[in-house]
């Protein structure tokens, strides 16, 4: 979650799914395989929070698009991007049809559209607008994009009009009355550059002054152009483009790069085989077609995010506002408070190259910027949420064997974060007082309720956190060590040894809660399931005391020590998905809006909640894992537009479906071992990049026998509910025989 106020009802969209599911039917007869599953529509719409966007894209690749509207309820789209730059933040070069004679206003105007006329795959778009019977297509290349308009026969005036989203500086230019340049200035000070060309002659115009001008050349803020066709050009019209970060002429590079004999069939195809390659990695065979409907939209979302934006040997840098010369991709577009829990360690498994790429790009950053970032953008390290988990992911992959980066730079940089930088919630740069405080007493100080806040540093809304830094700091600082310990850096090891068990400074015994401490080490009495502000920001962030019971990762038997053994800690888990509001959901969700796919106090709407159903295998009740995420799954993650919890925040989410349909879970990254849930699935296989296959065998597996009876790793009995890293890249194969009661001995 990252939106800090913002983040199936099945009877009303009752005959949409019979229409989805009959699609589905038809497309499993064309011989698409695997790609028939995705359905870029589920969760565009969201239950309080951010709708998931039906995006048009490459695996990864830099340009992407998605029609701009409020999400799949707005029945009018207010125009097509030529890219979003990044995730929910932001977009650049506005583009649409019209068929009548313009106005100023015609540029504003919003477009009905018919849902069920709209064809939204990950490598083609197309609707239809029902007021203009005008049809839009859409297909993506890595830095080009192709749209087609197919104007109603012998139209009058075939019109396409640009636009930008951005209040900056900005340009059009149209030359030889059918090419166009343009930039658009993105986040303030980053030019964007376009170059297209359609496939006819017309005569170009802009808004200059405030009226429509037919000058081919306009500059300044809010600029708009358009380029009208005569009644004897084709009635498609087809407009090819580039984006480029790089420069103008990098655009035409990218330009010719891409479409050098290429129309939009061939572009369209490719961008086919390219997700068929990735999708087509995992194999499923069993579950029922809306399991495998969201298993594969979740695969499709899981390559959304981080993207390539190396153009042809160069790239942008927001870290240091350069262009810098490499023939190495570099990544940017990553939220990982978000991602560094399921979707990074996915990538670890199925594409460990990309995965050492992104680690490099990541280093890059901190060379260029002075910082290790946490939430790499376009523009530069984004200050959102808590935490420098990016040393989580370091440590997770190194322990992996990714290579190809610095690891010694690396560390460098994670180490300068966790002993210079601020703590504090959506701030970057220098530490202040209280991470002084934090080094010296090994706690966050809290606010006393009512007491004013007297540290400037501190942000207005997102407050101090302090619980929530406290916990995610010490997984950071476990992090930091264990790379330490990999490193043979043994003062280091040690000292964050120490400061990996700070989570216990807050533990409090009497409460069996994490409770926030003032300066002078004095608890501060609160109600852990409602106090703390807007989404408990004094204390917690976006969830309660409730889910921050279990931010412990790093040392879960500490944690069950600290519940008394793991009978207290499976009662206290039993507790949290049965505990009451205490109070309406309006009431809860009015103060808690992120704490969205309640079940009891549990939110699987949020991402602090992933790992918390599998904690049972830990303390000696893993059916009861098997039983939970059966059912979160089933209940909160259904094939429709309202299937996601909450917000997916470009993979976070979508990974966890992934991982968990499959049957097995990376509860803790920076260890390499996967714990074993419930899979849907009777087979999974991954065909893995060094040549070998993983195979899960869940005999029996049915919505109804989800219990695991017992269990074989290659061929060899297996009573525990975990297997590592090494043993799933060795090309291993998990047994399960499934039954519909619990095997209550098995695993514990």
């Amino acid at each position: 979650m990252v939106n800090p106020v913002s983040r199936l009802l099945r009877p009303v969209i009752l005959c949409a799914l019979c229409s989805v599911a009959a699609i589905g039917n038809s497309y499993a007869q064309n011989g698409d395989g695997n790609l028939n599953y995705i359905d870029p529509r589920i969760g565009n719409v969201g239950q309080l929070l951010e709708p998931t966007r039906p995006t048009m894209h490459l695996p990864n690749q830099m340009i992407r698009m998605y029609p701009k509207r409020a999400d799949y309820i707005d029945d009018q789209i207010s125009s097509f991007p030529l890219n979003m730059v990044s995730h929910r933040l932001g977009e650049v070069f506005s583009i649409k049809p019209d068929d009548k004679p313009l106005t100023t206003a015609s540029w504003d105007l919003k477009m009905p559209y018919d849902h069920d006329l709209e064809v939204t795959r990950p490598w083609y778009y197309s609707t239809y607008l029902i007021d203009k019977d005008i049809t839009v297509e859409f297909t993506p290349g890595k830095k080009v994009g192709m749209y087609r308009f197919s104007f109603p026969a012998k139209t009058a005036a075939k019109s396409i009009l640009f636009n930008v989203y951005n209040d900056g500086p900005a340009q059009w230019n149209f030359t030889g009355g059918n090419e166009l340049t343009g930039m658009e200035t993105y986040n303030g000070d980053i030019k964007i550059y376009v170059y297209g060309r359609f496939n006819a002659k017309g005569s170009a115009g802009v808004i200059k002054d405030g009226a429509i001008s037919n000058q081919t050349e306009v500059a300044g803020k809010d600029a708009r152009s358009y380029i009208t066709f005569a009644a004897d050009a084709p009635d498609n019209i087809e407009f090819k483009y580039a984006i480029s970060y790089v420069s103008a002429d990098q655009a035409k590079q990218n330009f010719k790069d891409e479409f050098t004999g290429a129309d939009f069939s061939t572009l369209k195809e490719a961008a086919k085989s390219a997700w068929a390659k990735v999708v087509n990695q995992i194999k499923v065979e069993g579950g029922t077609e809306a399991q495998r409907r969201s298993f594969y939209t979740a695969l499709y979302r899981s390559n959304e995010r981080m993207v390539n934006i190396n153009e042809d040997g160069h790239y942008y840098s927001g870290y240091d506002k350069k262009i810098h010369d490499s023939n190495r991709p570099f990544y940017v577009d990553d939220w990982v408070w978000d991602t560094y829990l399921a979707l990074h360690p996915l990538r670890s498994i199925l594409n460990p190259a990309m995965e050492s790429d992104m680690l490099n790009s990541y280093v890059n950053m901190y060379q260029q910027s002075g910082w290790m970032p946490t939430f790499p953008v376009l523009f530069g390290d984004n200050p959102c949420m808590n935490g420098f988990h990016s040393t989580v992911m370091f440590l997770d992959d190194y322990r992996k064997g990714i290579r190809g980066f610095d690891i010694d730079k690396a560390y460098e940089g994670v180490l300068k974060n966790a002993t210079q930088a601020t703590m504090l919630p959506w701030e970057n740069g220098p530490k202040c007082e209280l991470d002084d405080f934090y080094y010296k007493n090994g706690y966050f100080p809290a606010l006393p309720k009512g007491e004013k806040e007297t540290v400037s540093l501190v942000h207005s809304f997102e407050k101090r956190q302090a619980v929530a830094v406290t916990l995610g700091g010490s997984y950071d600082d476990w992090a930091v060590g264990q790379l330490a310990t990999e490193l043979k850096k043994t003062d280091d090891a040690a000292a964050f040894a120490k400061r990996a068990l700070n989570y216990k400074n807050l533990w409090n015994d009497d409460k069996k809660m994490f409770i926030p401490k003032d300066k002078d080490g004095n608890w501060i009495n609160i109600d852990p399931k409602f106090d703390g502000g807007l989404g408990g920001r004094d204390y917690y962030d976006e969830n309660n005391g409730w889910t921050y019971l279990w931010q412990v990762q790093h040392d879960i038997p500490g944690l069950i020590g600290l519940m008394g053994g793991n009978d207290g800690f499976q009662a206290k888990l039993d507790q949290l998905f049965r505990e009451s509001l205490d109070r309406s959901k309006y009431q809860f969700w009015a103060k808690f809006p992120d704490a969205t796919g309640l079940v009891g106090q549990y939110s699987m709407g949020n991402e602090p909640s992933f790992h918390i159903p599998y904690l049972y295998n830990y303390a000696g009740a893993p059916w009861k894992t098997q039983k939970r995420i059966r059912f979160l799954l089933d209940v909160w993650y259904k094939d429709n537009i309202f299937g996601i919890p909450g917000d997916e925040d470009g993979g976070g989410m979508s990974a966890f479906v992934v991982f968990s349909s499959m049957g097995f879970y990376p509860i803790t990254p920076g260890k390499p071992v996967y714990t074993i849930g419930s899979p849907v699935f009777s087979k999974v296989t991954i065909d893995l990049p060094n040549g070998k296959q993983f195979k899960l065998l869940a005999n029996n597996c049915s919505v109804i026998n989800k219990y695991i009876q017992s269990a074989k790793f290659n061929g060899q009995v297996l009573n525990k509910p975990w297997f590592t890293h090494e043993q799933l890249t060795a090309g291993g194969t998990l047994e399960l025989e499934m039954g519909p009661k619990p095997n209550k001995s098995w695993g514990i």
